[in-house]
């Protein structure tokens, strides 16, 4: 059986690639001036034609947009159309075939419209990513993730399905009761979900069912909606809390940007491998200045990615936060493609005396020390970021004994040094959904 979903595209030689991704792009960027009203004001703007895209250097032109941009469109777009998608959208209404949002929980969703061609696209990607992973027709596929408009929901449901597996998709809405009542009945070797949940379903599964997790059958556990699928710790309890299961790091909902991480032990971890480049062009850029960053061997950047081959609302030069760091080097699993890691988000970056402190970071060094610390975490502040008033205040669930080893860790690798407020393990809130590790006083 084959050992990629498309072999012909995935192991496309890199030359040959990108000049299949440039053929498109300057075709897409036609298509986006001509169809969004958007697009060609902000074209106009910058002075830029179609027909001045004649090269990637040409394209990094182009103005980004982000996702407060995004959003205000909506809301102009509303007022003036009474359609939150009809100044960027370029397929017309009667081609849109649904509507999915992000997962975010702040301000006005940001929408993504898909026709029926790009529905085909984004089930294509998932079933790229899931064969690379042993997923093959017959295998049960638990989805532990909202289902409720999130572009992960319906749209992973139907890439399962175009592969040929079995979805089951119970979503987390019904709590954790429910992902286990219909794991019992349904028996899925896979389950997808966040590590914050699988880690909480680790710990769960024996007050709900009597036994414990690894006797659930799972033999994949897939990551998605949140860092941590990176980590050797995380990844280390979720495979022995499941039983063995192998553990992948995945993104991708109903877009076009794509990857999942190799087969491998889980105290190891290589990255994702892209596996969208025929339909999405990456690029880096700097998260200040905003400059063009060479996709090269262990270059860090913000993610930007522009769809092509995409009718629905095509993103062009969209910037949506995370830092990527990124690999071009062939991979020693023999898997095709560049590898990225996302390091940290653009909006969670703390700024403290002139050092850039993520969240996951943190949380990285805390996991070095288990068990002495459960790696559960919180940041005090005292107003939102970025700058943060030195110290940077943290309640830590562990002992005091391990603080001196835990500061000099803290001085070497993230150039801080924390005020720390140890609490007992257990004490901090065990979240289903995304954890969020920033808490503001009286907020």
């Amino acid at each position: 059986m084959a050992e990629l979903w498309n072999e012909r595209i995935e192991r496309m030689p890199r030359e040959e690639m990108r000049a299949l991704q440039l053929e498109r792009l300057k075709r897409q960027v036609a298509y986006n001036y001509a169809g969004s009203a958007f697009y060609q004001e902000k074209m106009d703007g910058a002075r830029i034609k179609p027909q001045d895209v004649r090269s990637f250097e040409d394209f990094t032109h182009v103005p980004l947009m982000d996702k407060d941009e995004h959003r205000k469109v909506q809301e102009r777009s509303l007022a003036e159309y009474g359609s939150p998608t009809a100044l960027l959208a370029c397929a017309p209404p009667e081609k849109i075939v649904r509507v999915s949002a992000t997962s975010g929980t702040t301000g006005m969703p940001t929408l993504y419209t898909v026709t029926a061609h790009d529905v085909a696209v984004v089930n294509e990607m998932h079933a790229r990513k899931y064969w690379r992973a042993g997923i093959r027709p017959g295998h049960v596929m638990i989805q532990a993730v909202s289902l409720s408009m999130f572009t992960g929901g319906l749209p992973l449901s139907d890439g399962i399905q175009h592969l040929g597996a079995c979805v089951v998709p119970v979503g987390i809405e019904g709590g954790t009761r429910r992902v286990l009542e219909f794991t019992a009945l349904t028996r899925p070797q896979a389950l997808i979900a966040t590590p914050s949940f699988g880690q909480y379903l680790i710990d769960e599964c024996q007050k709900h069912t009597g036994k414990p997790a690894s006797e659930l059958g799972f033999r994949w556990f897939f990551c998605v909606g949140e860092p941590g699928g990176g980590n050797p710790a995380v990844r280390r309890k979720l495979a022995d809390g499941l039983g063995g299961a192998k553990v992948f790091d995945h993104t991708g909902g109903g877009h076009a940007f794509h990857g999942i991480s190799c087969d491998e032990p889980p105290e190891e971890y290589k990255g994702m491998h892209f596996v969208s480049d025929d339909h999405c062009v990456l690029e880096l850029v700097d998260p200040h200045t905003r400059k063009a960053i060479e996709l090269a061997e262990g270059a860090v950047g913000e993610m930007v990615f522009t769809f092509i081959d995409w009718e629905g609302a095509p993103f062009m030069r969209y910037a949506l936060g995370d830092l990527l760091q990124v690999w071009t080097r062939p991979c020693p699993c023999g898997m095709p493609g560049i590898r990225f890691k996302i390091v940290g988000r653009t909006d969670d970056m703390l700024i403290v005396k002139g050092v850039n402190v993520y969240p996951e970071a943190i949380r990285n060094v805390l996991l070095a020390f288990a068990p002495r610390v459960t790696g559960h975490f919180r940041i005090r502040l005292s107003k939102p970021g970025p700058a943060v008033a030195p110290p940077l205040r943290l309640r830590v669930e562990g002992t005091t004994e391990v603080e001196k080893e835990l500061m000099a860790r803290f001085r070497s690798e993230l150039r801080i040094a924390p005020a720390i407020e140890w609490v007992a393990p257990d004490s901090l809130p065990r979240e289903a959904h995304k954890t969020k590790y920033i808490e503001i006083e009286g907020g």
